[in-house]
């Protein structure tokens, strides 16, 4: 069980013994092993309901696009353009207020509570744009830019709604995740967490993947549903523990509004130290996104039909499902960022040759599952790494800044790249070569960052610098 009477006191690293029973301690929170596997139960409830909807809406998104013959410079800027320019200019915002709210529900559940119905709400209106597309079509008259824009526009204020409620709940997800979980347990943590979302992957793209074309109403539907039950369960069942006093603030009205971007400035942009943790982050998270936002299409170039692509990716989350575990154990030994650089120095091999090796459906199927794998390997290692360099006080407001560095480089990415590849007559596989640049650098980044890491006191000692 949990116990949050206590005083404040910071994560213990390690667990402890109370008399004759193990406890692991985070803040004024005590668990039990039983608590500790609830509190596990509770928070997979909501990953299960946040991988769903990240495993699934966006390659329905992806395909619906294409549908209604949008350009790929539009694909570019609605999925990888959008969704980190809210994250850009919503997470600093949201992060900042949260770290500083204090409540009865807690500092990180009422975002999630608020936030939850708009998601669901957008995930439903995504169902049924097109049905809406043809009524603004014939509602606009001669003054309509046509059906299949008219679907697309529809489609994109459903999208942004959906997205603006998604960055929100996803800031405060995984700083409650950070609040609530020991340090101790953050590695395996993180392993479940992966092999949930990925045994969801797994069945999704094996069952519904080739189906997504006829039945995309009810696969957004039902995603809409269990994403509104799964962090209503998580809401009303996880508890956060007690926090120290935010820190105060003299200024009030808007004097305060601009002290607080002072704040947020000086406390996360004045460290050397933290801009290369930003930098190598966000780097591998834009080496990742590279192949993955053209894959689907690169799959139709070379004759992979939609029910193959999702056969190949279900077998890419079974490996990752059956290593995920064991590398969140490796993390909790040997510290998440040593792990992640080593899986984003095999991810950066991988994609190099898939650049150069591609050529016909057989070697894209071979080379998807591959990448598919290595980029899993680093997603579940780095899975932990920002909740075991950055200040645990202040954690969401630092990790903002780093999601606010990653979405600046990835909504550029998203329509550079989308722009390139209409220039260059849709060449995908440079999506792959473009990859393993990227990585190159993610991985001198992050060697600079673990030169500082050591400075810092290394895995025995280290202590955040704020």
């Amino acid at each position: 069980m949990a116990d949050s009477s206590s005083p404040a006191s910071p994560s213990a690293a390690t667990p402890t013994t109370s008399g004759d029973v193990r406890t692991w301690r985070t803040g004024t929170l005590v668990y039990t092993g039983g608590g500790l596997a609830v509190l596990f139960c509770w928070l997979l409830a909501g990953d299960f309901s946040w991988s769903i909807k990240e495993r699934s809406v966006i390659w329905v998104v992806q395909l619906m696009l294409k549908k209604f013959e949008a350009s790929d410079t539009i694909v570019g800027t609605l999925i990888g353009g959008l969704p980190h320019a809210m994250t850009f200019l919503l997470t600093p915002i949201v992060s900042y207020m949260s770290d500083r709210h204090r409540g009865r529900w807690g500092r990180r559940i009422p975002y999630l509570a608020v936030t939850t119905p708009f998601a669901s709400l957008a995930i439903l209106g995504l169902a049924f744009s097109p049905e809406i597309g043809i009524r603004l079509h014939a509602m606009l008259g001669t003054g309509s830019p046509g059906l299949n824009d008219s679907t697309l526009i529809v489609f994109g204020v459903f999208w942004t709604v959906f997205e603006v409620a998604s960055v929100i709940a996803n800031t405060v997800f995984f700083a409650l995740i950070n609040d609530v979980v020991p340090q101790a347990v953050l590695g395996r943590f993180y392993g479940l967490f992966r092999s949930l979302g990925l045994a969801v992957a797994v069945a999704f793209n094996f069952w519904l993947f080739g189906k997504v074309e006829t039945y995309y109403a009810w696969i957004f539907i039902s995603v809409g549903g269990l994403y509104a039950l799964g962090f209503a369960a998580l809401c009303l069942k996880v508890r956060e523990g007690a926090y120290p006093p935010p820190p105060p603030s003299a200024a009030t009205g808007p004097t305060a509004v601009f002290a607080a971007i002072r704040t947020y400035a000086r406390e996360c942009f004045t460290n050397p130290y933290y801009i290369w943790v930003y930098a190598s982050v966000a780097l591998s998270w834009m080496a990742l996104m590279t192949i993955s936002l053209f894959n689907l299409l690169f799959a139709k170039q070379v004759g992979l039909d939609f029910d193959a692509y999702g056969k190949c990716l279900a077998l890419t989350y079974v490996i990752s499902f059956t290593l995920s575990y064991f590398v969140g154990v490796l993390v909790d030994r040997f510290h998440p960022l040593r792990l992640a650089l080593i899986t984003m120095a095999l991810y950066g091999t991988g994609t190099c040759v898939g650049g150069l090796l591609i050529t016909d459906r057989q070697s894209f199927a071979i080379m998807l599952v591959i990448c598919g794998v290595l980029g899993g390997l680093w997603q579940t290692a780095a899975a932990s790494l920002t909740m075991r360099l950055l200040p645990q006080a202040k954690y969401a407001q630092y990790e903002s800044a780093r999601a606010l560095v990653t979405s600046l480089g990835m909504m550029l990415v998203g329509p550079v790249l989308g722009w390139v590849m209409d220039l260059t007559n849709h060449a995908y596989r440079f999506t792959y070569l473009t990859a393993a640049g990227l990585s190159v650098l993610a991985l001198a980044s992050g060697l600079v960052t673990y030169a500082h890491f050591r400075r810092l006191g290394g895995t025995a000692h280290y202590v955040a610098p704020e």
